[in-house]
């Protein structure tokens, strides 16, 4: 199988795996993947379930926006996506989301504090809420702009999550992750509010992603 089928067919399994576990619903959130070392991008289309989809239905564009292959039209929030993959060389795939519980925390313009659950502060780290900009306009690629190199994930307010990574794989189980994180960070508040780590404890969990990222880049070059 080549790298064009590979990516289609993984966008297709991704954009399922949203929809069956209930963080999309019907043609909502959008998924894409970048082939590596290269400007090709492979997004899901709009309007279309992401349920049902097909390999033959994912489009591939560039970074310019042009359709290269496809006959339906990329989804409208295809300018966001570009804009991350110009501006991240280490991110080859994107998963925007309206996952209830995340989403409903960015419609009350609450942002989610991860500094008191270990696995969020190393796998996701902090998770910025976004300024309010219409949807599908290109002035969302210009706000998202402002956080994508210091950030894998954060909240686009009224609109739901994004998260990135270096393959689909990991883009999605980061979504999975902050999801999950939201309905803690909510039950933890009903319980009185979440309680901080003992100091230093932050420090030390963002060393330990630090060095982990130290080590997966000197693999990458050997």
């Amino acid at each position: 199988m080549n790298v064009e089928d590979r990516l289609r067919r993984k966008v297709v399994e991704v954009s399922k795996r949203l929809y069956d576990r209930g963080l999309v619903a019907g043609a909502g959130g959008n998924v894409s993947a970048r082939a590596p070392m290269s400007e090709e991008i492979f997004i899901t289309p709009s309007g279309l379930c992401k349920g049902h989809l097909k390999p033959s239905q994912i489009v591939k564009v560039d970074l310019d926006g042009s359709v290269l292959r496809g006959r339906l039209r990329p989804t409208s929030e295809m300018p966001m996506h570009n804009q991350i993959y110009r501006m991240r060389n280490d991110v080859n795939a994107i998963v925007h989301a309206h996952a209830p519980v995340s989403t409903a925390f960015s419609c009350a313009n609450r942002p989610l504090d991860c500094s008191f659950y270990p696995e969020v502060i190393v796998m996701l780290g902090e998770i910025p809420l976004v300024e309010y900009v219409t949807p599908t306009t290109r002035d969302l690629a210009s706000v998202v702009a402002k956080y994508v190199d210091r950030h894998n994930a954060f909240l686009l307010r009224s609109h739901g999550p994004v998260t990135m990574g270096a393959n689909l794989e990991q883009a999605y189980q980061r979504m999975e992750l902050l999801e999950d994180f939201a309905k803690i960070f909510l039950v933890s508040k009903l319980l009185g509010g979440a309680q901080p780590l003992p100091p230093g404890e932050v420090q030390k969990l963002l060393g330990l992603e630090a060095e982990k990222y130290r080590i997966e880049l000197t693999k990458k070059r050997e």
